[in-house]
């Protein structure tokens, strides 16, 4: 008997990995598909701007205001990361029905598809980490009791987890992302159907094919004492720089909010304008979540400065800013997205340039960068850790990484004090932490 509840166990995690994993699907090709999009711009043609390319720079302008209509209106239970909402989800078992539930899980996919299309500069985590709670709502009504052995908000954080792991093809990063955020507890018996759920979902999610280490195979010959020295460096400023993306996003929201209330279309206009002129200014680098350029940086090529070359500089400087204030802004208004991919790339063209300036390796130094930047975001480490080593494809960046990433989370906390998901969740009556 107790060999059959184990095996009835574990196949209900599975099949909650599995369905995540197929529900992440289609936001993947999604994603690839922007990717698509981003190449027919100049940056990352390394061409000229062609007629399809100025169309699609000026798609926030087109598109943008039609958001923020439609989160004021029909599409309003969408608006926001999703990560919040799910945190509140697990705070309060009664307010899951309603934040879980078909109507905005379908509408914040909606908004973020549109959004991605249209290349707004955001990530996907709010909305892969909520419609992996959901499948899990779903789920634990459909299917009773899906998971006997544990709580019923361990279940929708593991299903979210492994929207994570499905979105970023991350099992281990889904794992961690369930105990050092959701739950805040790292305990044997979350560990293993925390692994279990996230890998069911990353194997279905990524059938189409998101290679293993999504920005390249790139070693290094850099030894390791060196990694940390630069670590120190890297990893403090691009985490003070994730940290001032948390800030400007927090600002920029409580600034925000009262007017898009009042005037969606007309705010929609301004800022879509805003997006327009810094993809037309940057060659299209400000657009998109990120992984186009950072393919490009680990290559060594993209918008890095030179040594001597003031005008490369200038335009180092000005394509750094816009992959600051961009996501910033689009995040703020309420788009859902997500604030990985976007501090991955502001971080590691922050650290590329400052190591090509200093006549290091620049690879390592967007590495770095990306690890220094994420990390002092969102202020969690091993998560940022984990993933960026995949990302770059070699152990060998493992120590500078892990150096950057604490280092990061410190600096970033300078900043801003609060985790940047708990800052965004919306006060209710009630609840605590």
């Amino acid at each position: 008997m107790a060999v059959g509840r184990d095996l009835a166990h574990l196949a209900r995690l599975l099949l909650l990995g599995l369905l995540v994993g197929l529900a992440c699907w289609p936001l993947n090709l999604i994603d690839g598909i922007q990717d698509q999009l981003l190449g027919l711009l100049p940056g990352t043609s390394h061409g000229s701007w062609s007629l399809t390319g100025l169309l699609l720079a000026l798609a926030p302008v087109a598109v943008l205001p039609g958001l923020l209509w439609l989160q004021r209106g029909p599409w309003a239970a969408g608006a926001g990361s999703g990560i919040p909402q799910t945190m509140d989800s697990l705070a309060s078992p009664e307010a899951a029905e309603a934040l879980l539930a078909a109507r905005p899980t379908g509408a914040r996919l909606g908004l973020w598809t549109l959004g991605s299309l249209a290349l707004l500069p955001m990530g996907r985590e709010g909305p892969v980490v909520q419609l992996g709670a959901a499948v899990a709502a779903a789920l634990r009504r459909w299917l009773p009791p899906l998971a006997p052995r544990l709580e019923p908000e361990l279940v929708l954080a593991l299903g979210a987890g492994a929207g994570l792991a499905g979105g970023f093809n991350s099992p281990l990063m889904g794992a961690l992302f369930v105990m050092e955020e959701l739950t805040r507890r790292f305990h044997p018996r979350l560990l293993w159907p925390s692994l279990l759920v996230c890998a069911a979902a990353a194997l279905v999610s990524n059938l189409g094919g998101i290679p293993l280490f999504p920005l390249g195979m790139v070693s290094t010959q850099v030894p390791e004492w060196q990694q940390l020295a630069w670590a120190l460096l890297v990893g403090s400023l691009t985490g003070l720089l994730g940290g001032l993306f948390a800030c400007t996003l927090l600002g920029l929201r409580r600034w925000l909010r009262p007017r898009l209330a009042g005037q969606p279309l007309l705010w929609g206009l301004a800022l879509g304008t805003a997006l327009t002129l810094m993809a037309l200014l940057s060659g299209g680098w400000s657009g998109g979540d990120g992984e186009v350029l950072l393919k490009q940086l680990l290559e060594q090529r993209g918008p890095l400065p030179e040594a001597g070359a003031a005008g490369a500089i200038g335009a180092w400087l000005a394509v750094l800013l816009s992959r600051l204030l961009a996501p910033a802004l689009v995040l703020a208004a309420g788009i859902p997205g997500g604030l990985i991919d976007p501090s991955l790339a502001m971080g590691g063209l922050a650290g590329g340039g400052l190591l090509r300036l200093l006549g290091a390796e620049a690879p390592l130094g967007v590495a770095l960068g990306m690890a220094g930047a994420l990390a002092g975001a969102t202020q969690l480490p091993l998560i940022t850790a984990v993933f960026t080593v995949k990302l770059a494809g070699d152990q060998q960046w493992l120590l500078g990484i892990v150096l950057s990433s604490a280092l990061g989370a410190h600096a970033g906390r300078r900043l801003q004090a609060e985790p940047i998901y708990h800052a965004l969740r919306e006060p209710r009556a009630g609840r605590t932490g």
